[in-house]
């Protein structure tokens, strides 16, 4: 029997690497594809004001500032702000030129994922809307209202923090 020679075998590839390989490189498109996708979207264009405090949304509207520019939010509650229900949202702006406005709640310590409302101008320039907070099973959560205002400059806004208590079944 003669020798076998490796160097001129061809490479033969099992059925499971090649599906292997497959996966891998799909993956490396997606992480691909998301880069490109969140470097175009613009994310380093926020520019984020400084909360006045004390701020408490339970009783009334909080303002961030910075230089001549104002964003005030308000979560129009009567008093306590629960899970589940709607609450009319409220945004008024000195020195910013919106052309629209978006309030996001997320968890502060737990990850419940991104709340998105877009808010509407009215006719005396406040941006009004409706939104809510999820239900969680802590008795306490702590959320984070980001208030986006997009411009032609770019985005600026507040992060507003307040907690919802749970309710008593």
């Amino acid at each position: 029997m003669p020798p076998s020679d490796s160097s001129s075998s061809p490479v033969i590839h099992p059925p499971l690497l090649r599906v292997l390989m497959l996966l891998t490189l799909a993956a490396a498109v997606v992480a691909l594809w998301y880069l490109t996708s969140y470097s175009l979207r613009g994310g380093g264009d926020m520019s984020w004001l400084a909360v006045e405090t004390p701020c408490d949304l339970h009783v009334g509207p909080c303002t961030a500032t910075a230089e001549e520019r104002l964003v005030t939010f308000e979560m129009g509650s009567d008093g306590a702000i629960h899970a589940l229900e709607r609450v009319p949202l409220s945004v008024s702006l000195a020195s910013v030129e919106a052309e629209s406005v978006m309030v996001e709640f997320v968890g502060r310590d737990m990850d419940m994922g991104l709340h998105r409302f877009p808010l509407a101008r009215d006719a005396d320039g406040v941006f009004r809307g409706h939104g809510q907070v999820s239900l969680c099973t802590e008795s306490v959560m702590p959320w984070q209202a980001r208030v986006v205002a997009t411009t032609a400059n770019g985005r600026v806004g507040g992060q507003f923090d307040f907690d919802v208590e749970r309710q008593a079944p």
